[in-house]
Formats: structure tokens, sequence, C-alpha cells
């Protein structure tokens, strides 16, 4: 598995969905084309557009699974992810309508030097140590972004699990929206047919559903409980759509990444290259398949000759820099804190390789299926549509 895919923000990409939907539902034109198989003009014609966002469902996914009939009879096509392909990225690209490089979220773990701490960045807790600011008080601090649906024409809602719904980072990103929280399945499609079914006005409502990417980092992309969280979905889902045919929506459903899976014998762990270690002044940020470093000026040219030495067959090796310029995180205008958060170089693995470091405080676990690099398997998405 050697083939990469960057990601596209010129027309392929999910931010360019989110263009599309922003502009049906209102706002103004920002930054990114629009999508061109969905383009405003089309959405806007319907009454309501929901967005489906399975998390984990890459288009390899799907069509490995194949006990998903109404999913597969919609595919409309396919769309990029955002780098890195991970769920810290993607989900505020599809709660904003930025792409990184704008909203200036880069993965996993983050250091923010606003409050100078490593941080999970969506529970807004800290890698190590006791928290600094109050979960409930870090997003005005770190996030600058503008909310998405204040800029709506139409009345917005956002449907999330009771577990996350009314999170720090959830609650402040759906700003301008309602927030609808479901505990099962079930109660997710309960609520998109209560909002299309009782003559209120034109409504967009974002959905979100996590069960896909658990199973699939727990058990493997491929594994039967994977498959299973799957047909689930696919069945709920097609009772939807029966129950909602005639009530002039587009259903959209798409995913945040793809995924593949990494043996524990794939793993490059940190505590057997103490050398390495030594040389970064923060543990490793981002993510298992994309990690950001932070080396100091004197070191780096060590740095760079011992990954190279190595770690070759595993990790390619970039400046951090480099990728910006590039446009892999989107295009400028850049957040004024891109660069600090991406640090100065980028491991980013090869084939189905991962790298972790472990802080001695930290609990440790295996994770088979893993995402955030620039395989196709991990940033090509399906794009489902229907109009019902």
């Amino acid at each position: 598995m050697s083939a990469t895919l960057l990601p596209d923000y010129a027309g392929g990409g999910i931010v360019n969905l989110m263009q599309s939907i922003a502009t049906a539902c209102g706002a103004p034109q920002g930054l990114y084309p629009q999508q061109a198989q969905l383009p405003a003009t089309l959405l806007a014609r319907a009454r309501h557009i929901v967005l489906l966002v399975i998390d984990g469902m890459g288009l390899r996914t799907l069509g490995r699974h194949t006990a998903s009939p109404y999913l597969q009879q919609h595919v409309l096509g396919s769309l990029t992810s955002v780098f890195p392909s991970t769920t810290a990225s993607a989900i505020t690209t599809f709660m904003s309508g930025l792409a990184p490089a704008q909203h200036g979220l880069t993965g996993w773990h983050m250091h923010m030097d606003e409050i100078d701490q490593t941080l999970a960045i969506l529970p807004l807790t800290p890698r190590q140590g006791p928290p600094t600011v109050a979960p409930a008080d870090l997003p005005a601090q770190l996030f600058e972004h503008p909310p998405l649906f204040r800029g709506f024409d139409r009345e917005a809602w956002v449907v999330a699990p009771q577990s996350i719904a009314s999170s720090p980072f959830n609650a402040w990103h759906a700003r301008g929206a309602q927030t609808v929280a479901y505990s099962t399945l079930p109660g997710l499609f309960a609520c998109l047919s209560d909002g299309l079914l009782d003559n209120a006005q034109a409504r967009y409502i974002y959905a979100y559903y996590p069960e896909l990417d658990s199973q699939s980092h727990h058990f493997g992309s491929d594994s039967r409980q994977a498959k299973h969280v799957l047909a689930e979905f696919d069945q709920q889902l097609g009772e939807c759509i029966r129950r909602l045919r005639g009530s002039n929506t587009w259903l959209l459903v798409t995913a945040d990444h793809g995924f593949i899976d990494s043996p524990p014998r794939r793993v490059v762990e940190l505590d057997d290259h103490p050398q390495l270690a030594g040389l970064l002044f923060r543990p490793l940020c981002g993510e298992r398949r994309a990690a950001f470093c932070y080396v100091e000026a004197e070191q780096r040219p060590e740095f760079e000759r011992y990954v190279r030495r190595r770690l070759g067959r595993s990790v390619h090796l970039y400046a951090s820099s480099a990728l910006i310029n590039a446009g892999w995180f989107g295009p400028p205008p850049y957040h004024p804190r891109l660069a600090a958060r991406v640090g100065d170089y980028t491991l980013v693995m090869k084939d189905n390789w991962t790298i972790k470091d472990w802080l001695p405080e930290e609990k440790r676990y295996t994770m088979l299926g893993v995402h955030g690099g620039i395989s196709p398997w991990e940033m090509r998405v399906p794009l489902i549509a229907v109009h019902l």
C-alpha cells in the first residue's frame, strides 16, 4: 500500500460540500469552490437539507461492507477529507465550513501556545498535568473562527450523541443552531424525522454518528463489529428514506475520514528510540499517522539524520512549513497560529505504519484501526445523496 492522495480543496473535498451547503442556506460565498455535483443552486431547491456524517466510513470501507444496500444505491461519487484525515480536523470543517488552514485544528493532540499546554482538542483536556483552564472556558480562548450556522437563512439543528452534545467543543461550534441529543441509533433517525415532518420552516440538519469509528479503532476496519454497525445504520437509513418520501429533502451522507489497519508490528514506539525522543522538546502532537514534532533549532540536523537513517522505511519526513506552503492544510489565508500548531517537522507514515509516544502517567492501549494519513483508504470518503 504505497499510493497517496492529498486533500482536494478546489472542488472535490468535504470543504467544498460545506461551501455548497452554506451557500444554499443563505451564507455568503466563502473561500472555496462549491462541490461540482451538488452546487448550491441544486440544494437550495429543496425545503430541507440533511447532512449525516458517519465517522470513519471511508469509500473503501463502504465498498467492502456490502450489507449496506441503501448507502451503496445512492453513492453519487466521492470526496477527499482534509489533512490530517482525522475527526478533530474534519468534524471542525463540517461544523465551521473551513479547512484546517483557517480553523487551525490539526489533530487529536495539539500544543496550544495560548495556554502553554498540549490538549486532546475535542474533549479539551490536557495530555499531561492538571488543567490550567477549565474546558468550558477554553473555546473562547482557542477557537477564532465564526459560527457557521449564524449565517444561515434557515433554522439549523445539530444532532449529536448525548455523550458529547453539550460538551464545550460541540456547544461552541453549534452556536446559532438548536442542539438535539440522541442516545441510540433509532433515536438519531427519530430526531431526523421529527425535524423534517413537523411542518416547520425550512431546516438544515447536521447529524453525527461515531460508532463505526469506535468499533474500527478497537477491532479493525474490516472486523465483524464494524460491519455490524454499518449494516444497522443502513437498515435505519432505509426506513428513514421511506418515511421522508415527499418531504422535499436533500439527504446527504458522507464521512470525516476512512481507515487502515495497523498491527502492532507496524508501530514505531518512541520507547524504542530514546535518542530520537531526546531530540524533541515536546511530546508528539497530531496523530499516529501524521505526527508533529517540536525540535530546537540546534537539534534539527541530528533529528533529520536520525529519522532518515533509522526510520526511512516507515516515515516520510517533511518540514511542516513546506506542507503549509504546499496547501496540505488548505489554501490561504492561514490561521495566525497554524505554523505553531504543526511544529517544526511532520512525520507522515508510509504504508500502514504508525508512530506513538507514551507519557509516564498515560494508560497504554492498542489501536488496530487508524487514520490521519494520506493513503487513499484514509483520505477518500463517499458522497451519498438522495432527493426525497
